[in-house]
């Protein structure tokens, strides 16, 4: 199992309004090295140092994901999931929302 997975996800939402899903360190740092330059500020610099000291060192990975969280909520950016997702709902009363 990879050592650098989160607890629980992040969800954030993309530039082309897709909802991605960080679920490990590797995902939070090739999200915050893809983040636009011209948006990046103290908060993506401590949420991006984070990250890299806990992929290089023993920096606790729950303090990574808790600046990375920081991150995308200061950059308005994470989702709230917790809701069920028009994929996830069966219609017509059959198992799942995919037919077949």
């Amino acid at each position: 199992m990879n050592d650098r997975m989160f607890d629980s996800p992040v969800f954030v939402k993309s530039g082309n309004s897709l909802i991605q899903e960080i679920a490990c360190l590797e995902d939070a740092l090739e999200f915050l090295y893809e983040w636009p330059k011209n948006r990046r500020g103290p908060i993506y610099e401590t949420a991006l140092r984070a990250c890299q000291r806990a992929f290089d060192s023993g920096f606790p990975l729950t303090a990574a994901r808790e600046a990375f969280c920081g991150f995308a909520k200061s950059a308005r950016i994470q989702e709230d999931v917790s809701t069920t997702l028009p994929w996830m709902i069966s219609k017509g009363g059959k198992g799942g929302g995919l037919t077949a």
